[in-house]
């Protein structure tokens, strides 16, 4: 009998906003962890001791997110000593990577029961503080991009021109994230996923905005125009701004998974199972456009196409992104994001792979579809790529 992995349960914390004063703000980024991985085995009731391993997937891993977060999470979690924890960085899609990593030591027969996971704390330790105002690239990488590398904002900004995107269609996009993620939380759709937070009386997503339209967003000011990137990039019309970008972020997300033999010795009911991968590098200038190869190549290692999707969960860092993403896959627009996108519900990079998951096994249960698609754009040029298969 072949292995299959499969997710038994999904969970995450309601988003916060990443300022002082967000309401997971207060809450430390291990302490943030380990409640996910706690309530996550408890839902199941599950010996934290038959866990294998732990991977989670945090950005900015310094501070108080340093130090392999995720085995201090372990331990605070209360789980034996014997279990271990390790930290990944791929960039945005970490959490997404660690799922694939557990997927496959469970697929592999190396792991029998693993936790991916995610954490960032953007309020505590802010965007771009892990390079400590060092040089992250080192002059070979220089000399081969001699005009120099841009922030994901640019790159946005790059997209946006290229696939002729207007500041009304962005605009417009933004609004409906906003809508649709307002619709679900109104509906109680997050309250199987959100669980509690130790110390935060909220359950509710902060950065969902119910009111916003696109009449409300095209006030607001360009984000990454400076004058020199306007003097480097004259053809660019500066398009993104905050209303039409992911948010700063707080959250922790977990996913259980584990072989179907073992689900079914321990008596759990598996949710989903784990159909194909995919990671891909693309322009680093163009970092974000990843998504576009990764979905073609995941979709080919499935044997699947478009028609067979229920569901697709393309992270929204910028509006651009996944407009970019529909015009080149041709998928349909009513299977994105239903439930809402990072633009609406947040985008706490290191949680944001193992979020979407939680939101598109919720997603896939609640439609009664089968197949979802779930592909993250990912610094420095690169994407990740997951189909599930609902049970």
């Amino acid at each position: 009998m072949s292995t299959e992995a499969v997710i038994v349960d999904v969970v995450r914390t309601p988003v916060g906003r990443g300022k002082p004063g967000g309401i997971l703000s207060a809450v430390h980024p291990v302490d943030l962890l380990a409640g996910v991985l706690d309530t996550l085995v408890n839902r199941s009731d599950l010996d934290p001791a038959l866990i294998d391993d732990v991977i989670g997937g945090c950005v900015s891993q310094i501070g108080e997110q340093s130090y392999n977060i995720t085995r201090n999470a372990v331990l605070a979690a209360g789980f034996p000593e014997t279990v271990p924890g390790t930290t990944i960085d791929r960039q945005c899609g970490s959490s997404q990577q660690a799922a694939t990593f557990a997927a496959q030591a469970v697929l592999s027969g190396h792991a029998d029961i693993a936790i991916a996971c995610g954490v960032e704390s953007m309020s505590r330790v802010p965007l771009g503080s892990s390079t400590a105002g060092a040089d992250p690239f080192g002059s070979r990488l220089g000399n081969r991009y001699p005009d120099g590398l841009v922030n994901q904002g640019v790159s946005a900004e790059l997209i946006a021109a290229k696939w002729g995107f207007s500041r009304e269609e962005l605009d417009d996009f933004a609004a409906h994230s906003h809508t649709l993620a307002a619709v679900a939380q109104a509906s109680g759709a997050f309250a199987s996923e959100v669980v509690p937070v130790v110390g935060v009386d909220s359950l509710t997503d902060e950065t969902v905005r119910p009111t916003t339209s696109a009449e409300s967003l095209a006030g607001l000011n360009p984000a990454f125009r400076t004058e020199e990137l306007a003097e480097r990039f004259p053809e660019l019309e500066w398009r993104i701004t905050p209303g039409n970008s992911s948010p700063l972020t707080d959250g922790a997300s977990a996913a259980l998974i584990m072989s179907a033999e073992r689900a079914e010795q321990l008596g759990l009911t598996p949710r989903a199972r784990f159909r194909s991968f995919a990671v891909v590098g693309s322009d680093p200038l163009y970092m974000l456009t990843g998504v576009i190869p990764a979905t073609a190549k995941v979709l080919e290692r499935a044997g699947l196409d478009h028609d067979d999707i229920d569901a697709y969960e393309v992270n929204e860092a910028f509006a651009s992104v996944p407009l970019a993403w529909l015009r080149e896959t041709g998928a349909d627009a009513a299977k994105l994001n239903p439930r809402g996108g990072a633009i609406a519900l947040g985008h706490a990079l290191g949680s944001s792979g193992t979020r979407l998951l939680t939101t598109l096994v919720n997603q896939l249960e609640a439609s009664g579809g089968r197949y979802g698609l779930q592909t993250m754009c990912e610094g420095g040029g690169m994407a990740n790529a997951t189909i599930i298969e609902r049970i």
